[in-house]
């Protein structure tokens, strides 16, 4: 099957959890740049969390399904809409023979994933699917999507036509068939246009003035309009080096914070590179890379100092809480296999 592209949208791009393996040859991983809605969309239509879906960015697409369609929108808020039905976020949606997806006023955030069962079927490219813009690496020709364009959808999983099936009557009669389960809400981010995320201190922490660390993790920055992928750039408070260091350059990864030598701090996102040479003040708990991915330009955002201990509690919290929904959606399969639905 090809789901086709009537409208591209900002920058609709594919993307699935990123490209490792390869870093040691100056390849980035890339990748959603929100994974957690990404996998959390997959699970919702049987694919592997890791399977290719599309990143939408900030003004939707509209997509014509030619054939019935399983797929599950998550992250922020676009305000999608399946035939002319509003449909909500975090769940499993059917969408009948020839059904077109389009999308409103951005509401929250600025990234929604869309998941297709059978997922974005483009080439691998070092093991990945995920689109690098800047070489013109994977996705769909290397490139965000363009009017016209016909996207290749695998086959379902046997899990994901399981869970199409009780949702087809209702598709039929109201243009869209949407789950009664949906992801539980201590489960989602606090995604929010203000967003506070923890993080730890950074390996050079010590070399800054004392005040001007303190002052780190009590401001408030803003996200700058030259942000992207790469990085989102901050304007708040003026960091200093205790006095001026040359260091080596080292590995680097997603949400380490690096202060150039104007002093404004730069996040590291998605499409990072492999290693930087700024210091590097703190490190964004990957807990809350989400909330750093939907924060969109002009956001205000606070740093919290956590210790590495409560960082990796928090994420094994959230992880366990991905295992229950993966379970919980086992046990949605299972009773539709039992029943013969």
């Amino acid at each position: 099957m090809n789901a086709v592209m009537l409208k591209p949208g900002l920058l609709t791009t594919v993307q699935d959890l990123g490209r490792y393996g390869v870093q040691q040859y100056g390849v980035i991983v890339g990748g959603a740049m929100d994974a957690f809605a990404l996998r959390v969309a997959n699970l919702l239509v049987g694919n592997a969390e890791n399977a290719a879906g599309l990143e939408i960015t900030m003004l939707g697409p509209e997509i014509f399904f030619p054939e019935p369609t399983l797929l599950s929108i998550c992250g922020g808020d676009l305000s999608p809409v399946l035939n002319g039905r509003d449909i909500p976020l975090w769940r499993t949606v059917y969408a009948p023979e020839g059904s077109r997806l389009r999308f409103g006023p951005l509401k929250l955030g600025c990234r929604a994933y869309l998941a297709i069962a059978g997922g974005v079927d483009v080439p691998e490219r070092m093991n990945s699917r995920s689109t690098y813009l800047r070489a013109g690496l994977g996705g769909f020709e290397g490139r965000a999507l363009q009017a016209g364009d016909r996207l290749p959808i695998g086959l379902p999983s046997e899990g994901g036509r399981r869970l199409a099936e009780p949702l087809a009557d209702e598709a039929r009669a109201e243009g869209a068939g949407v789950s009664r389960w949906s992801v539980a809400p201590d489960l989602l981010p606090a995604y929010s246009a203000s967003p506070e995320v923890r993080a730890i201190a950074g390996q050079e922490l010590e070399l800054f003035d004392e005040a001007d660390a303190d002052l780190f993790f009590r401001e408030e920055y803003t996200v700058r309009t030259e942000s992207d992928r790469m990085g989102y750039r901050l304007s708040g408070a003026e960091l200093r080096l205790r006095e001026k260091r040359e260091l080596i350059s080292s590995a680097v990864t997603f949400g380490t914070v690096q202060v150039p030598p104007d002093g404004q701090p730069i996040v590291l996102m998605a499409d990072r590179q492999t290693t930087g040479g700024y210091p590097k003040i703190a490190q964004v708990a990957s807990v809350d890379l989400p909330l750093l991915a939907q924060a969109n330009l002009g956001s205000r955002i606070r740093f919290r100092l956590v210790s590495l201990e409560e960082a990796q509690r928090r994420n094994l919290v959230r992880e366990s809480g991905i295992r229950t929904l993966r379970r919980g959606l086992e046990r949605i399969i299972q009773t539709s296999t039992h029943t013969g639905r």
